[in-house]
């Protein structure tokens, strides 16, 4: 592992597929400018429309969404993540995997997931979601690739975050560095984010990077925003605020076995 840049690009994604990827690639590009090596995207960064026309038009976003990271991998030759997308199930027709793909600078496929935790939640401002609605739950634990100088890359989607169990796993599995790609509510956000983002980098000793999305997606769906990246020790390195943009930051292994020498608390579990 050596040190590079990250970036965590925060987007207000919409139902049009076209725009989304055209404003993601805008992102990306100013991001690999900056020097960024390892770029990620947020939960649905090709469609944020209603549930109903997600899963009618699935496949065109699968397709297009993997299209789209394999072109963006290859061209700027970066590692790059699509934090969360639709894909198909051979044997329903009525629901979709909420799915992230890493992808190395050749085009090829590192890892996947497919969501285990979905977000069904009335929240107080009158909000209701029912993911579990339109998406089948994963029934594998998140993985932990091995990107080389990259470092070990462990993958995660949104409301995993609030599931420390997830982290833990990604942990023993000795991941560096965790992604949490999200379309964060702008009510939970406020209050949750943040905290949630901080206490799983310091609870397992590792980097987050958590790109997001943010602003008014359609009707009354508003996002938190605030991509951020945060270190070992629980310091926010770099935060877009509720702006749309790139959050950008050193991933170090040398901070990292600092952190985990000072604080060698996996060291201590007693129970996992």
């Amino acid at each position: 592992m050596k040190s590079y840049l990250a970036a965590a690009v925060c987007m207000t994604s919409t139902p049009n597929i076209e725009k989304n990827l055209q404003q993601a690639e805008e992102y990306i590009e100013l991001a690999v400018n900056q020097g960024a090596i390892l770029v990620a995207l947020p939960e649905n960064f090709a469609f944020l429309g209603e549930e109903e026309e997600k899963v009618a038009r699935r496949q065109e976003i699968a397709t297009l969404s993997e299209k789209f990271l394999i072109r963006m991998a290859q061209r700027f030759q970066i590692t790059i993540l699509g934090g969360g997308f639709p894909t198909p199930i051979a044997d329903d027709s009525s629901k979709v995997h909420n799915t992230a793909l890493l992808i190395a600078p050749d085009g090829l496929e590192l890892c996947r997931y497919h969501k285990i935790h979905l977000f069904d939640v009335n929240l107080p401002d009158g909000n209701q979601y029912c993911e579990s609605k339109t998406v089948m739950a994963g029934t594998s634990l998140p993985p932990v690739c091995d990107a080389g100088d990259l470092g070990k890359l462990g993958l995660s989607i949104c409301y995993d975050v609030r599931f420390p169990e997830v982290f833990r796993h990604l942990s023993r599995q000795g991941a560096d560095v965790i992604f949490v790609p999200a379309a964060f509510t702008a009510y939970t956000g406020k209050d949750h984010w943040e905290i949630l983002i901080r206490a799983r980098a310091i609870e397992n000793t590792c980097y987050v990077i958590a790109p997001a999305q943010t602003g008014n997606h359609y009707g009354r769906r508003f996002t938190h925003g605030h991509a951020m990246i945060v270190d070992p020790w629980g310091t926010v390195l770099a935060n877009t605020g509720a702006k749309p943009g790139i959050a950008l930051a050193e991933i170090n292994p040398q901070r990292l076995q600092q952190v985990r020498l000072q604080m060698p608390s996996l060291l201590h579990r007693v129970f996992g």
